[in-house]
């Protein structure tokens, strides 16, 4: 039987990309086909009049193992965020910052965000997820994230005012539904580890990684139709390989692989902003996230002065506000968010301007209980799958699973005579 390439690659964002630059490693052609025109799958980033736009608010944390084994994180040139956030309350804002880092772990005791007892409960729960072993974590009863934390002994004024506004713009779903298992992974990461942006946006991320692809090995505008029996059906023809890696999200998964169970999607709507104002007037020229932890809340779940943390984000030193809200929201008056905006920061935000809005389907596969930290990548008949919905919903997730497919295909192909 003669084949076109040992492997194709259905897909070129993180994990794709990862699994490919594995395999090629190991001496495997390998083609990757990507449908849209260019790599980077969610992870994408518009140059716009000299703004950097990331397609939603997206972090990375240096902390993560799979980043510090397969990036070159000093050249990604992270710009790294103030550890913690600013939560508006009916009492007015207050900061919550990691002590360790010159602040108070959950906030000044004045901050009307929940009791000390409270804040020392969840304090001890998270610092108790940066000890535990990953393996550990996912070892544990799973039940929803606020069952957890309820039973360890946090408030429902602490969830409700500052854990839950928080989470929320992690896990995009606000009834803390999603499991302790993945909260728990998510709260080690952030004790453990700062989030940042690279400089050059967040797509600096997957062009980092095609660095170790051949350029043409990856075929962009080409969209996967089917598969059958070692054949990919393309819009550009048929492509027969030795193994056939789908890498695509949990929908695009659904349509090559239907009798594959994906979780559901978590969606996500970010506008950007260019605010008229000194740098130093909006959180005080500080990078930190801006959250809502009032009853009666407006529609964003969070926001953050972008350029606060890499300049670079916005030429000729121009201040750039990322807002997101869980959810689909293309129909929200933009009168709205900047009603809501200028309460998060105290501030008239009248002449601010709107430089971009994504409405993102799929920003996130939903991690509800119960969740395994690894699903199968192999589905046998040479076909494997790719991406965050097999392993966590993360960019650490994304390229692990890509390892984690690059690892079968490589027993699988050696296998094959």
């Amino acid at each position: 039987m003669d084949y076109d390439s040992d492997a194709i690659v259905i897909g070129a964002g993180l994990a794709g990309l990862t699994c490919a630059r594995e395999l090629i490693r190991a001496g495997y052609v390998v083609s990757v086909v990507e449908a849209s025109d260019a790599i980077g799958g969610r992870i994408r980033t518009d140059e716009v009049d000299g703004l950097l736009l990331d397609r939603g608010f997206q972090l990375i944390n240096p902390a993560y193992p799979e980043v510090q084994r397969a990036l070159d994180v000093e050249a990604l040139a992270l710009r790294s965020f103030t550890p913690g956030a600013q939560v508006l309350t009916e009492s007015g804002s207050f900061v919550i910052a990691d002590p360790r880092r010159g602040g108070s772990l959950f906030g000044a005791l004045r901050a009307n965000v929940g009791s000390k007892f409270a804040k020392s409960r969840f304090a001890a729960y998270a610092l108790g997820c940066a000890v535990a072993s990953p393996h550990g974590l996912s070892q544990r009863p799973d039940v929803s994230a606020f069952e957890a934390l309820r039973s360890a002994g946090v408030s429902t004024e602490l969830i409700e005012k500052f854990i839950r506004p928080f989470l929320a713009g992690v896990f995009l779903e606000e009834s803390l539904a999603t499991s302790r298992r993945f909260m728990d992974l998510v709260l080690r990461s952030f004790v453990r580890g700062t989030p940042s942006i690279p400089a050059r946006g967040m797509q600096s991320i997957p062009l980092q990684i095609a660095e170790g692809i051949p350029r043409e090995s990856i075929s962009l505008g080409v969209r996967a139709l089917s598969i059958d029996q070692h054949t990919v059906h393309l819009t550009s023809g048929r492509h027969r390989a030795r193994a056939i890696i789908v890498a695509v999200d949990a929908p695009g998964v659904a349509m090559l692989v239907p009798d594959l169970p994906v979780p559901q999607a978590r969606a996500v709507t970010t506008w950007y902003h260019l605010a008229h104002v000194p740098p130093q007037s909006l959180t005080r020229g500080k990078p930190i996230l801006v959250l809502d932890g009032r009853t009666a809340r407006g529609p964003l779940t969070n926001s953050v002065v972008l350029s606060h943390a890499a300049p670079s984000y916005a030429s000729h030193g121009r201040v750039l506000v990322s807002s997101s809200a869980v959810g689909l929201h293309g129909n929200v008056k933009h009168g709205d968010i900047l009603g809501h905006l200028s309460e998060l920061y105290a501030t008239n935000t009248a002449g601010w301007d709107l430089v971009g809005t994504y409405e993102i389907p799929f920003a996130l596969p939903a991690q509800d209980p119960p969740f395994s930290r690894r699903l199968p990548v192999d589905l046998g008949g040479g076909i494997f799958v790719a991406g965050d919905h097999r392993d966590t919903a993360s960019i650490q997730g994304a390229m692990v699973s890509g390892r984690r497919v690059a690892e079968s295909v490589t027993t699988h192909l050696g296998g094959l005579t």
